[in-house]
């Protein structure tokens, strides 16, 4: 077949229907309500392998009754050929999701599947792509993080699939956010047509499974899933705000009953909703060319974040407090990220893909690694009549940084002892790291060192809708990036007030990222803003920038 007939009919049967003009850059349709029956939210793949993939579809027929499918796979976007049937069923107890993990397939082959219902209904075609094996020349990842519905539209997702330039999609968490409606974004700031269900904060199962229902009716979301196969973790907001093993700080118990109640029916939820298995932390071969270590920073091991206020309370002086809480609980060497398990876990297989020859390393988690302290003259970039809350994080913020401690304890800078054994381990083994994090709303490029010497490179990715930085520095984003650089030896470059994602292209001989600048997200566009590009030279373990 022509490459260009191919490709118009890929383009064609891909999604069908409205959704297909997602594929045409700068295309815009309204959004429509998800309907009250059939393939109500769309279709997607994840957990890819070299021979397997994981299918998953929601399909709802009589509230409370299970519904059986089959899954039809080819490699022909016409699905003329049937290279694999599967079945399926659309469970009631999982809120009518339904997921299968099919083997036997190619490696490095792009698949085209659809769903199959009673009374002859069909999914839209969706495709896929089996990781590769071997030497591979370039592999390319979309890197997505912190999208919140009511805070504007999904233009990061919109752009991906109409650029159609990545081969994996990664979500690094905050897929969704659990607080009610009115809270994170006020009613005020909560953009047209962008409204969540239920009205209240999520706690139940079922309330979980009413917010992923609302968000899977974007359409941006559903052509990503429809298009790529994902690999997703979640972070705090799919859980509750800043969870560790323990809790939350958005769990109270005494009206929201036990955090272990909580916590397992939101892990159920994104389980039923994410085309994903029910590890917490894999790993993904692709070739020679790299290792990706999905991991699960938030609840698995996670000791209690640190409170600074809590310690600069205690006195008898606030620096005096400040220097003691550094020096007994920031530093104990015993805090953990990630827990013992899944540490070791890591360790070995960073150990043994050193030994295979892998030329990369790449660490998919949810929070910043590279260290971030409060610039000199902080107070400055808020601008006048700052509200208290901001005006009380800074005044810490610049004490904190006098002691040489940093700006945010729920990310790795609130766990230095686990962060250096992770880069020992890196350097140890001579690995190529590459870490991706998202949470932050902000774009970081950081290098990670340890011990004073190189021990990899982070790409950390701005928000899809949630704001940054932007929302509480009135200073021109510039003079922020600016002065966070300047105070921060190892941060490269930053943006604080822009939206998008990251596309990461491996080689052999070098990881590049761009940042991707969407359109602001108050309307939907699949438009770009601007791009800025850093990259890593294999076996350098430093990044530049441009």
């Amino acid at each position: 077949m022509d490459p260009r007939t191919a490709l118009m009919i890929e383009r064609r049967m891909l999604l069908g229907g409205a959704a297909a003009g997602l594929l045409i850059p700068g295309a815009v349709r309204a959004a429509k309500p998800a309907p009250l029956a059939g393939f109500t939210h769309g279709i997607a793949t994840g957990e890819p392998g070299p021979t397997s993939m994981l299918f998953w579809t929601r399909f709802q027929g009589v509230p409370g009754q299970s519904v059986p499918l089959k899954l039809e796979i080819s490699t022909d976007p016409r699905m003329a050929r049937i290279a694999k049937r599967a079945d399926l069923v659309a469970e009631a107890a999982r809120d009518h999701t339904a997921r299968v993990t099919v083997t036997g397939l190619q490696p490095g082959q792009t698949y085209y599947y659809r769903f199959m219902g009673p009374q002859k209904a069909r999914s839209a075609i969706g495709r896929t792509k089996t990781l590769p094996e071997g030497n591979v020349a370039a592999f390319r990842l979309g890197v997505f993080s912190c999208s919140n519905l009511p805070f504007g539209w999904f233009n990061g997702y919109g752009h991906a699939v109409a650029a159609d330039d990545i081969d994996l999609f990664v979500h690094l968490g905050d897929y969704i956010y659990e607080y009610p409606r009115g809270t994170y974004p006020s009613a005020a700031q909560t953009v047209a047509g962008r409204h969540i269900e239920p009205a209240g904060e999520i706690i139940r199962r079922e309330d979980y499974w009413q917010r992923y229902q609302s968000y899977r009716a974007d359409p941006d979301l559903q052509a990503m899933h429809a298009r790529f196969p994902a690999i997703a973790i979640w972070d705090d907001h799919e859980l509750a705000n800043d969870a560790w093993t323990g809790g939350a700080e958005n769990h109270q118990a005494a009206t929201e009953g036990a955090w272990s109640d909580r916590l397992r029916a939101a892990k159920a939820a994104y389980f039923d909703w994410m085309p994903m298995s029910d590890a917490p932390f894999a790993r993904y071969d692709l070739g020679r060319l790299a290792t990706l270590f999905r991991l699960e920073t938030r609840v698995t091991g996670r000791d209690e974040q640190l409170d600074l206020e809590k310690a600069i309370k205690a006195g008898p002086s606030t620096m005096a407090a400040i220097n003691r809480f550094r020096d007994e609980q920031w530093l104990a060497g015993n805090r953990q990220m990630l827990g013992l398990n899944q540490e070791k876990w890591l360790f070995d297989e960073m150990a043994a893909a050193s030994r295979r020859g892998v030329r990369w390393q790449v660490l998919a988690q949810q929070v910043v690694m590279g260290k971030l302290k409060m610039p000199p003259g902080a107070a400055a970039l808020a601008g006048p009549n700052p509200s208290a809350q901001v005006a009380a994080a800074i005044g810490a913020g610049t004490l904190a940084a006098k002691a040489g401690l940093p700006m945010n304890f729920d990310a790795w800078d609130g766990y230095p002892a686990a962060r250096a054994r992770l880069l020992a381990t890196a350097q140890r083994t001579g690995a190529d790291l590459l870490v991706l994090a998202g949470d932050s709303h902000n774009a970081w490029a950081n290098d990670l060192q340890n011990d004073g010497r190189p021990a990899g490179v982070e790409f950390a990715g701005h928000s899809i809708s949630s704001p940054g930085f932007e929302t509480y520095l009135r200073a021109p984003p510039s003079e922020v990036a600016r002065a966070l650089t300047e105070a921060n030896p190892t941060l490269r470059w930053a943006d604080t007030a822009g939206r998008g994602y990251m596309q990461v292209t491996l080689t052999p001989v070098e990881a590049v990222c761009e940042w991707r600048f969407t359109a602001p997200v108050a309307t939907r566009s699949a438009k770009l803003a601007s791009v800025v590009r850093g990259r890593t030279t294999a076996g350098q373990r430093r990044l530049r920038m441009g």
